[in-house]
């Protein structure tokens, strides 16, 4: 039996850090998205936009990042405000999502649940990385990557592997859905 759990993103991001402490830019960036209160929610912004300078991050506060987002060595990272993140999503240093701006793949990523995204890979366009995915570093993404599979190389090059991202993905949260409820 789950039990429900009223949890907020901050939180379920925090989880994932265990001891380690969670960026200030992430810290914020989830703030601002929590806070009703118009007064501190302008603090926060004011922060947020301080905290990303410091680690050269350009990520936009309406992002749609759902919870257990992981940023190791969070520095030099680009996501592009349209695109979407799953759950127990691990993103490293220099890695860039975003957009295309002309042909069959105009638009931006959607990225499912427990994907591992290596130091400095790229995904652009209107593409669907599945669940279960492992980009290796230094990986151009331009195409679909189906669920359980490890994805690497320029052009890409994609396996099919059962529990791709296991232990590389720590300290998941479980039942996510269900805790939001």
């Amino acid at each position: 039996m789950s039990v429900k759990v009223d949890m907020s993103l901050l939180e379920l991001d925090r989880k994932r850090y265990s001891n380690e402490k969670i960026p200030l830019f992430q810290r914020y960036f989830r703030l601002i998205q929590e806070t009703d209160f118009l007064p501190l929610r302008l603090v926060y912004k004011i922060l947020f936009k301080m905290a990303k300078r410091i680690n050269c991050v350009e990520l936009h506060e309406k992002t749609a990042i759902e919870g257990g987002c992981y940023f190791g060595h969070p520095y030099c990272i680009t996501i592009n405000p349209e695109t979407k993140i799953g759950n127990n999503v691990n993103i490293h240093k220099g890695v860039t999502i975003g957009q295309e701006n002309r042909g069959k793949r105009k638009g931006t990523p959607v990225i499912g649940d427990e994907v591992w995204i290596g130091v400095n890979a790229t995904l652009v366009g209107k593409i669907v990385i599945g669940n279960d995915v492992l980009v290796a570093p230094n990986s151009y993404v331009n195409c679909d990557i189906p669920d359980h599979s490890v994805v690497y190389g320029n052009p890409c090059v994609i396996e099919s592997r059962e529990n791709a991202t296991q232990d590389y993905i720590n300290r998941k949260i479980d039942d996510y859905t269900e805790m939001r409820k």
